[in-house]
Formats: C-alpha cells, sequence, structure tokens
C-alpha cells in the first residue's frame, strides 16, 4: 500500500484494473476464513524482524497492537470485507495502515505474498486435519458401541450381494472400524508435509535480509522449515495429499451409506432408521426415506470433483507460482465442509438406527449359506482333496434346491446317500453360531476374535 491506501503495485502499474478482472481475481469472500491465521502469521513474522534487528521494537509493538485490534473487529464482526482488497491479506494490510500509518509498511520486510499465504493455509490445514481427526475418532467409538452390543448377531456376508457364509453383525461393523482408521491414519501422514514452515521462502527465490526461518517454524507450531524457496512456493501436494484423503474417507462413507439404504430396504429389512433421520413423501402418506444416506452418497462426487480438479490445475504448471494456484484454497474449504458435515450426518446416522436381528437370522438361514463348512468338514475328517470336497458339497447343494431343503434341513441318512464315509457328527456344521464361532483363524469372525478386535482398538 502507498500513502493514499491504493494498491502496492498502482506505482508500477497505471492503468485501472478491469472491473470484471478485479471481480473474478477478488478471492476474499473465500480466503477471509484464514484471518487468524494470518494475523498469528504475521506478528511471528514482525517478532523475528525485530529479533533480527531488521525493525525496531517500537514498530514490532506498533505492527502487533494494530493486527490485534484488526482481529477483534473482525471476530466481533465490526470489520467490513471489501472484493477490492483482493484478498484477505492484502484487506488486513490495508486496514493495518488505516490504524498505524507509514509504519504498517514494515510487515512485509521479507517476506511475499507467496510465502505469506502458503503458511496461513498450512495452518489452517493443520487445525483442520486435527478437527477431523477427532470427529473420526468420535465415528470409531460409535462403531464400537454398536459392535459390542452385536457380537452374537448372526447375520449373512455378502459376495455380489448374494448369501455367501454366516458372520457376526459385530464383525461387519469392524470392518468399517478398519476402514475409518485406515482414513484417520491418512490425515495423520499429512502432517509430514503440512508441518514443513513455508514462510520466509519469499517470492521464489528466498531474501536477502538476515532472517530467522527457525525461529517462525517453533512459533507457529511447525517442525522444519522448506529446504528450497522455488519448490515452496510452488508446491501443493499437500493440498493433494488432503483432497485423496479426503475423498477416500467420503468414499467409505458412501459405501456404507449404500450398504444401509439396501439393508433398510422393504426387500432386506435387515435394518430400521429412526424417524429423526428420514424424511417423507410430498404425495405418499406411508413413506420413510433414508434421505441422509444419499446425502451422503451424494457427497463423494463433490471430493472426488475437487481432488480432479486440483490436479488438473497443477498438471501443467511449470515453477514456480501462477495465479490458477489462487482456487486451491476454495478447493480444499469446500471439501473440508462436505466431509465434515457427512462425517457429522453419519455419527448420526449410526447413534440413530435399530438392527432388526429376526431378519438378519432369518435371512442367514437361507442360500445355503453353510455349505463352505460342509467342504472343509470333508477335508478335515475324511482327508479329502478340497477341489473333490467342493464337488460332493455341489451336489449336496442341488439336491437340496431340487427338494426345496436348506442344508440345515438334511438328515443324517440323506446326506450318508450321498457321501457314504460321511460320520453323524456333520449336522453340528450347519448350525450358524458353530459356523461363524469356527472361523478362529485371526481376523476371522469367531466371537473369542471379535471380542479381542473390540478390546484393541479401545485400547489403540
Amino acid at each position: 500500500m502507498d500513502k493514499k491506501n491504493k494498491s502496492i503495485w498502482g506505482t508500477r502499474i497505471k492503468g485501472k484494473t478491469s472491473s470484471i478482472f478485479q471481480k473474478v481475481s477478488s478471492s476474499i469472500e473465500i480466503d477471509k476464513r484464514l484471518f487468524k491465521e494470518d494475523i498469528l502469521a504475521s506478528i511471528a513474522h514482525v517478532e523475528m524482524l525485530n529479533k533480527q534487528k531488521i525493525i525496531s521494537f517500537k514498530i514490532k509493538n506498533k505492527i502487533i497492537w494494530g493486527l490485534n485490534k484488526i482481529q477483534n473487529q473482525i471476530i466481533k464482526k465490526k470489520y467490513v470485507f471489501n472484493y477490492q482488497d483482493e484478498d484477505i491479506h492484502m484487506s488486513i494490510e490495508k486496514k493495518l495502515f488505516e490504524l498505524i500509518g507509514e509504519d504498517a509498511g514494515y510487515i512485509h520486510t521479507a517476506r511475499s505474498r507467496n510465502d505469506q499465504v502458503l503458511v496461513d493455509f498450512k495452518m489452517w490445514m493443520i487445525n483442520s486435519n486435527n478437527k477431523l481427526i477427532k470427529i473420526l475418532d468420535q465415528t470409531i467409538n460409535n462403531f464400537l458401541k454398536i459392535a459390542e452390543k452385536n457380537i452374537y448377531t448372526i447375520m449373512p456376508g455378502f459376495t455380489h450381494l448374494k448369501n455367501a457364509q454366516p458372520i457376526s453383525f459385530a464383525h461387519y461393523i469392524l470392518a468399517y472400524v478398519e476402514m475409518f482408521s485406515r482414513d484417520r491414519q491418512r490425515l495423520k501422514n499429512n502432517f509430514t508435509n503440512l508441518k514443513e514452515n513455508p514462510l520466509g521462502s519469499g517470492a521464489l527465490s528466498g531474501t536477502s535480509f538476515n532472517i530467522d526461518r527457525n525461529f517462525t517454524t517453533k512459533k507457529l507450531g511447525f517442525k522444519v522449515p522448506t529446504s528450497n524457496s522455488i519448490d515452496t512456493v510452488s508446491n501443493r501436494d499437500f493440498v493433494l495429499d488432503f483432497l485423496f484423503a479426503s475423498s477416500v474417507c467420503a468414499m467409505h462413507i458412501s459405501r456404507l451409506a449404500e450398504e444401509f439404504i439396501i439393508w433398510n430396504s422393504d426387500g432386506f429389512r435387515l435394518i430400521t432408521l429412526n424417524d429423526n433421520i428420514v424424511t417423507g413423501s410430498s404425495i405418499m402418506p406411508q413413506k420413510k426415506n433414508p434421505d441422509p444416506l444419499e446425502f451422503l452418497r451424494g457427497k463423494v462426487s463433490n471430493s472426488y470433483g475437487n481432488l480432479f480438479s486440483m490436479m488438473t490445475i497443477l498438471k501443467g504448471l511449470p515453477l514456480s507460482y501462477f495465479k490458477d494456484l489462487q482456487d486451491d484454497k476454495k478447493i480444499v474449504f469446500d471439501t473440508f465442509d462436505n466431509l465434515i458435515d457427512s462425517i457429522k450426518v453419519l455419527n448420526e446416522v449410526l447413534k440413530n438406527f435399530s438392527v432388526n436381528k429376526n431378519e438378519m437370522l432369518n435371512l442367514a438361514k437361507r442360500g445355503h449359506i453353510t455349505a463352505t463348512d460342509l467342504a472343509d468338514y470333508l477335508v478335515k475328517n475324511l482327508n479329502y482333496p478340497f477341489r473333490k470336497s467342493y464337488q460332493i458339497t455341489a451336489k449336496v447343494v442341488n439336491y437340496c434346491e431340487k427338494n426345496k431343503k436348506n442344508l440345515s434341513d438334511l438328515s443324517y441318512k440323506e446326506l450318508k446317500v450321498m457321501e457314504p464315509n460321511i460320520k453323524e457328527d456333520v449336522i453340528k456344521i450347519f448350525d450358524l453360531n458353530n459356523s461363524v464361532n469356527s472361523k478362529k483363524s485371526y481376523a476371522g469372525t469367531s466371537f473369542e476374535n471379535i471380542k479381542k478386535m473390540i478390546k484393541k482398538y479401545k485400547n489403540a
């Protein structure tokens, strides 16, 4: 800014900026949510400048006083955001000139908007990453509560949406604990790159001032300064990392939403959604629609779109900074807002549905779901090769279908006709509880395994 509070480049560029370009170029309506980070980073920067004797103690205090006053005005909603100020960074600097005069000009010593924007953005993303991790912890705890109540709830496990093998509903729920635990870990992995401090890289080449990047790194909670100034101002890998992690998490939410939509349908009736998470129809009085789940299923498209938008922006950019990169914040903010809302909705769903245990059990009794148990029995007890056991079992299943019977309806006498060497204890393998509890291999669906895994997750 100059004395008349015009744009900083007003001395160089004489013509008035096109009004339409000024409008589309302005990002202040988007990046104004970075005001706290911008002020915090600016305070750390001027403290470093004073420590290095680049600015005086008096000027440092004057700038910090002005920045704190601006922050209070924004928090109290007494601050006017004007799109002509272009972005939050120039808006705050302009206001600082109004408050303290010429000394405001020292704030931008030894920094560029390129590294200023990045330090603000990374600080915001660190906080946002932590918020997502915290709410995912709640989601995982909600899953664990459901699992604890349903260890002995038998349901069919599906492949191709066809009955495959009996499992515990708790085991199914713990599959989503694994998914969301990986989502949480992916967000934690983002900190490696997020916690590299870009401040001090300047426009692209660093600065000739005797700055102390380690001071601002420690002051702002970063781990290390970035190592190459050109890469620093052009790097958006940390944005892609966040968008990818968010997209995978949104996809996991969508998968659960789709399954719950199917299970809540009249064709399955495996679960029932409580009234506070369904909507009605404008014409059909009987309807209770799973709209929140459909909301979750739909929102993943936003995450995917934002990820590919950012990748497309980056794919043709030479080094170092270009205006194309301005959209990174809009993309990240939109993804974050959608994801955190989706997780909140998911947590409401997890607290507001009931398991129809009898329906699950009745469905598990269909589809010859213990056929694999019979094949395994023949291998273990008659020492048959698995393929031979498979063929015998297939004949038994064909017999059941022809005679409209379930495997559990078969008598020992009928089985003996099809396999003369079979023993009478074969009957027990058709019991669904026995089938589930027999899967004792690590990560299997046996009741004891499930109890151990719940304990493991709680202690993690």
